[in-house]
């Protein structure tokens, strides 16, 4: 026999179950819906994001199948070709008769890997300290403070310098980790303003209130709120690792590395062939300069529009595929 107080909360109005219960299967379709194909269509939608995506795509199966499917260049005894002159060589040979798109296409895997080393690491960890100590304060606020402004007080370009002769690096990771140290710092410096604003809003101090751990807080109601704003700087940091790795190894400041890259490309056509004077030698200085160009600019693209995947009722709109009106 149920108790007169069981049997008072299932008749309570406020007791409502729902009319079709929702297998695992469904919820696993909504949130695929939701974060997969909702910002997808956003992006495709925008001219900006459908360019930007597109750039990202060509560069990534340029990095991965173009380097099956192209033969490494190797030196020949091929005097040097201009752009456009044969079908077999599109963009022309350097001075040593290597084809010049194949460079550019086996440069690509390792221009990758440095942004995503790179990149990656400044967002992390700029993040993990700009969030903690805005949203803690006190101690550790001074103290993680103390070793932002320290490694901001430090010359970025000295000290990637030291670094890279003392650890002579060869993996790409390592070399886009090296280039990002010293700039992750003004970026835990900027999140760490937004936090402070972030953390007097009714929902964290809600979240508070209700007993949640720090991790839990910064993880839930402050990193979802700074993603916009991540994601601009991620953007502006893979920007970053493309300029610093091509400056750095066009000036030989890094060793030059076991794999391809853009700015010895760029160095070795310089000092070899004096591309920058004359017409004849120019395409292998140019074009490598067209792929980073090219690649920045898909970036900054594919930034600007992301910013539209985290309005909410926008992706709600369009993770139902029959009311996408944007």
């Amino acid at each position: 026999m149920s108790s007169p107080e069981r049997d008072v909360n299932s008749t309570s109005p406020f007791n409502t179950v729902a009319d079709i219960e929702a297998t695992r299967s469904d919820r696993y379709r909504r949130l695929f819906k939701s974060n997969v194909v909702a910002p997808l269509r956003i992006l495709i939608t925008d001219p900006r994001g459908a360019f930007g995506l597109a750039t990202l795509l060509t560069y990534v199966l340029a990095g991965t199948i173009g380097v099956w499917l192209i033969p490494y260049p190797e030196n020949s005894s091929t005097i040097l070709m201009g752009a456009f002159e044969s079908t077999e060589h599109i963009l022309g040979t350097n001075r040593y008769g290597a084809d010049l798109f194949g460079l550019i296409v086996h440069a690509t895997p390792a221009m990758l890997k440095m942004i995503a080393g790179g990149a990656v690491f400044t967002i992390i960890i700029a993040t993990a300290v700009g969030t903690l100590s805005g949203y803690k304060g006190g101690r550790t606020d001074g103290l993680l403070m103390l070793i932002t402004d320290s490694v901001i007080a430090i010359p970025g370009l000295p000290l990637i310098i030291v670094l890279g002769v003392i650890v002579q690096p060869t993996n790409p990771f390592v070399v886009g980790i090296l280039i990002s140290i010293p700039r992750w710092a003004g970026l835990a410096r900027a999140i760490r303003s937004e936090v402070l604003s972030l953390r007097e809003q009714s929902f964290v101090e809600a979240s508070r209130i209700n007993g949640l751990s720090t991790p839990t807080v910064i993880r839930r109601e402050l990193v979802p709120n700074l993603m916009p704003f991540i994601t601009i700087n991620f953007v502006n940091a893979s920007r970053g690792v493309i300029f610093g790795s091509v400056a750095l190894y066009f000036l030989f400041i890094l060793p030059e590395p076991d794999f391809l890259n853009w700015g010895v490309m760029m160095n070795r056509a310089y000092s070899s062939t004096g591309a920058l004077y004359t017409w004849e030698t120019a395409h292998w200085l140019i074009f490598p300069m067209i792929a980073i160009i090219w690649l920045s600019f898909g970036l900054i693209m594919l930034g600007q529009a992301a910013d539209r995947i985290f309005n909410p009722r926008l992706r709600a709109r369009h993770a139902q595929p029959d009311e996408v009106n944007d």
